[in-house]
This record gives structure tokens, sequence and C-alpha cells, in this order.
């Protein structure tokens, strides 16, 4: 398989990035989009691609998409795709691997199913400590749903990997609680239709059926750029009959600086619209005819959230730049 890991970073290369590289021996190639931030370097079994290099490669999309930002990330999606990948790992530059991570890799899995709830706190189902996924509304905060009897086997394009210690919560857990956490070794967990989780972009596999879904908008705040990438492919996904999955921890984070009262500002966002977000989508998504294809499907849901005016409409733009790459 043509295993691809994708990081964007500003800084030179820490704990993370030295560990990941080590994986290229087991058959495992690592794509780093720098930025204008960033120092430039390299290391052994990297790409790293400079400003000048996304440009050159990418001609307009590189300065469609706003320097000295997370999303730049898309560019190193379509690189790894561009170079064959089989299968994309994302993750960021604070999550150091565990030797877990990247093996057993396999896009269908016998799992137990979560459902019975309209949202899912899902980390509860990987331990008993009082925590909650960023992008959960705060008022589903104890809603776990239940897991079903037995096992099922079934395709999971998307499966989200979890992180110990200090895993992606919102600025409310961090200001109130902020225990670290390390989640139960246990088997992974798929979603039922109809139940939404928010996932991340920091330790999440990709198959080539998601590879349309991998887009993170650039034009809405920076911490709900991933969860509502998530929400759009989880939609979109149940549209064409599959599911995520959530996995045990393979990485610990030791996370990069952050300022808790900007983050939980640009969290507000998320707390008052989110359900809105999954309603318009459920909404968008009962129109659509899946003859047309992933890359329709999705921009229709991308245009719904536009309507709904949690998108400008600059998102769809650089949306159609992207896909255009991406096909």
């Amino acid at each position: 398989m043509n295993k691809w890991i994708v990081v964007t970073t500003i800084n030179r290369p820490t704990l993370a990035i030295e560990t990941i590289a080590k994986l290229a021996a087991n058959g495992w190639r690592t794509v780093v989009v720098g930025d204008k931030k960033t120092p430039d370097w390299h290391m052994d079994g990297m790409d790293f691609l400079s400003v000048d290099t996304q440009r050159a490669e990418f001609g307009p999309l590189a300065d469609l998409i706003p320097y000295n930002h997370y999303c730049r990330k898309n560019l190193g999606y379509l690189w790894a795709i561009r170079n064959g990948a089989e299968c994309i790992l994302e993750t960021d530059d604070d999550n150091i691997p565990y030797e877990s991570f990247g093996q057993d890799i396999s896009e269908t899995r016998a799992l137990q199913f979560a459902g019975g709830a309209r949202w899912i706190n899902i980390y509860k189902h990987f331990t008993a400590h009082h925590i909650w996924p960023r992008g959960l509304p705060l008022d589903e905060i104890a809603s776990v749903g239940s897991l079903e009897n037995g096992v099922t086997r079934s395709r999971f394009p998307v499966q989200q990997y979890l992180a110990d210690l200090d895993p992606d919560v919102d600025a409310v857990y961090r200001l109130i609680l902020n225990k670290e956490v390390t989640f139960e070794q246990r088997a992974g967990i798929g979603i039922r239709p109809d139940c939404w989780v928010p996932l991340n972009s920091q330790n999440t596999l990709f198959f080539p059926s998601a590879f349309p879904l991998l887009y993170l908008p650039c034009h809405v705040s920076f911490r709900m750029t991933d969860i509502w990438r998530s929400f759009v492919l989880q939609r979109l996904l149940w549209l064409y009959g599959e599911q995520v999955a959530f996995m045990p921890a393979t990485v610990r984070q030791v996370r990069n600086e952050h300022n808790l009262m900007r983050d939980f500002d640009d969290e507000v966002v998320g707390y008052l619209n989110n359900k809105k977000i999954a309603d318009r989508l459920d909404e968008v998504a009962r129109s659509i005819d899946t003859g047309i294809g992933r890359i329709r499907s999705a921009r229709a849901l991308w245009a719904g959230l536009r309507e709904l005016g949690s998108v400008p409409e600059i998102e769809l733009k650089i949306f159609d730049a992207w896909t255009a790459q991406l096909a």
C-alpha cells in the first residue's frame, strides 16, 4: 500500500516530526507543508514543501489558501494523492507517535457499533473520565448513546485515532478541568448513520473514497475548520452507505502553546451553531442524487453551509480550485 502521512508546521523539526521520519522504514512517506513562518529544513524520509515549492507545484491555488494558516495542509493532501497515495494519515507536529502509530492499517474492520443518540460523546466509550471531544455541543456532553452487542464487518473510509495525555478537547474543558487522560486500549467503535460525532485533523486516517472529503475550509474559525469538515464528511459517507470509526490512541499530545481564551472565542461559533449545521447538512443531503459523484455531492453540502451563513462565498471558490487539482 502506498501510505502517506501529512503534516503542516511553522516550526523546526519537533520530537513528533523526528519520530514520524523514522516510519519511512515501515513503508510510510511523509509530506510536511511549510508556511511563511516555517524555517527551511530537510529531513530524510520526508518531502518538505516550502512556500516557493507550493507556488511552483500548485499554481494559483497556493495563493488562494491563506498563508500563516493551518489550512495549508490542503496542499499536503494533494501532494500525497498526486504521488499515488492509497491511504492518508494526517497528524500534527505536537502529536508524538507510539509504536502502534501507522500500524494495522485496514479500511475494512469488524467493530462494535455505537448508536441510539443524535449526538454521541465518543470519549466516554474509551474512558471513565468526565471528558468530551472538541466540537460536541455543550448540551450533549452527557449523550453517550449505546453500544450494540457483537461486531459487524464494514468499510470505514475515515478512521479517527485518539490522542493520550492532552487529547482534543475544547477550551471549556481545559479552563475548568484540564486533566491529563490516557484512553483505554480497547477495540475501535463504528458510528451508526445519523449519529453525529466530531472528528479532528490530529490523528485521522483516510482511504481513497474519502479523499474528496479531505478539504479543510479556510475562511471559518480556526477551531472549527476540521470539526465542520467532519460534519460534511460524515453526512456524505452516510449518503453513500459508509461510516466513520473511532480507534484507540496511537499518539500522545504534548500540546503546542495556546491562548485558551482565544481558543474559547474561536469555539463559540461552534457552541452556538453546530446543531444548526448538522440539521442543514441533513436537509441538503436529502436532495442529493448520489449519481453526481462525491466531489459534487461534497460541494452541495458546502454550498448548503454557505446558504446557512456558516462559510463565505470564497470558500466555494477555493474548494473548486482544490477539487480541480484533485480530479
